[in-house]
């Protein structure tokens, strides 16, 4: 079977291939009739243009790269498939790169992948979205890039993000709200911005409501399982243990599920419980966990979309895109029992 070239698509379109090539890149000057029936002849004749032609002509890999350093394997795969939905519908391929953030040539690393691989430009994840002498070196080099959660924003920078604080305030608000005054509190990895942001939610929740902060009641989890567990026996320890654990992730808040049940302490009768991200262990675990859904996906598609924008050069209508985060209530929280 021969292979379908431009000039046939060209032909069957009656447009000229100077205009194929306007489509097959995303360029704005071509009318939106004119973009639907080149793509409804690409259907027709199972045309895939070739990503090394396109390159050659256009002086792009077509790849994008996306860095992440995080536990989390449903973050991971979130992030993974809101990107991978832009790059597919564009033409693109997104290069992953797992990496750890606390590496002495992370820089090098980096720009060897870059230099490697031939990026057109990156998606930065948490703790990336935040490394100062990372984005310089990325400006330096004249390499797009689009944040995921930054905490520190700028005008130009195409980012992402989710309302951590506010979530964490509403969720905080909740438990006060169900008679909770002796709250716990599981940080997120130290080296995630974010995590700050979470408690500083808590924290305004307790002051708005006239809660004393109890520093005892904060514990330092790394958003893993293991660390919520540990943090678990840290705060069920005390003499007057809290009555409710909020953790910054579903994975502690898992763990403090497990130990509570180890230490015949019933949830949510005896301690409310609640995590952050709505991942999947939320709704196997029982009982199923209150929690705030917060829309990964999405923020990745998004991020994806605003770096190919810069790559091609086409005008934003606003770098900053911010989506909304959902209080989501299950099982493991109840109202306080008197005593």
């Amino acid at each position: 079977m021969q292979k379908v070239t431009i000039n046939d698509v060209a032909e069957h379109a009656g447009v000229s291939k100077k205009t194929v090539s306007r489509v097959l890149n995303n360029e704005p000057n071509v009318s939106k009739a004119t973009k639907e029936k080149v793509l409804e002849v690409f259907k027709e004749l199972g045309y895939r243009p070739s990503a090394q032609a396109r390159g050659l002509a256009t002086n792009q890999s077509f790849l994008i790269g996306l860095v992440y350093d995080n536990p989390n394997k449903t973050y991971v795969s979130d992030v993974q498939t809101g990107a991978l939905e832009i790059c597919n519908e564009n033409g693109y391929h997104l290069v992953i790169h797992p990496t750890d953030h606390e590496r002495e040539d992370l820089l090098a690393e980096l720009e060897s992948l870059i230099t490697d691989s031939r990026l057109d430009g990156v998606v930065l994840t948490p703790p990336f979205s935040d490394m100062a002498d990372l984005l310089s070196m990325l400006q330096s080099r004249a390499i797009p890039y689009a944040k995921i959660g930054p905490t520190i924003l700028d005008d130009e920078t195409p980012s992402v993000i989710s309302n951590d604080l506010e979530a964490s305030y509403e969720m905080t608000r909740y438990l006060i709200s169900l008679g909770h005054t002796k709250i716990g509190f599981i940080k997120g990895h130290p080296d995630h911005n974010v995590s700050n942001q979470r408690l500083a939610g808590y924290r305004r929740a307790l002051e708005e409501s006239q809660i004393q902060f109890n520093n005892d009641y904060v514990a330092q989890g790394y958003f893993t399982f293991t660390s919520g567990e540990e943090c678990a026996k840290q705060l069920l320890s005390l003499p007057a243990r809290p009555t409710a654990i909020f953790a910054s992730n579903d994975y502690m808040a898992a763990g403090v599920i497990k130990v509570a049940s180890q230490e015949n302490i019933a949830v949510p009768q005896e301690l409310s419980v609640a995590g952050f991200d709505n991942a999947p262990i939320s709704r196997y675990l029982w009982p199923t966990l209150t929690t705030v859904k917060q829309p990964i996906k999405d923020m990745a598609t998004d991020a994806a979309r605003l770096l190919l924008d810069a790559i091609n050069k086409r005008p934003l209508e606003s770098s900053l895109v911010q989506l909304t985060d959902e209080l989501i209530v299950r099982d493991s929280s109840a109202p306080l029992k008197s005593t």
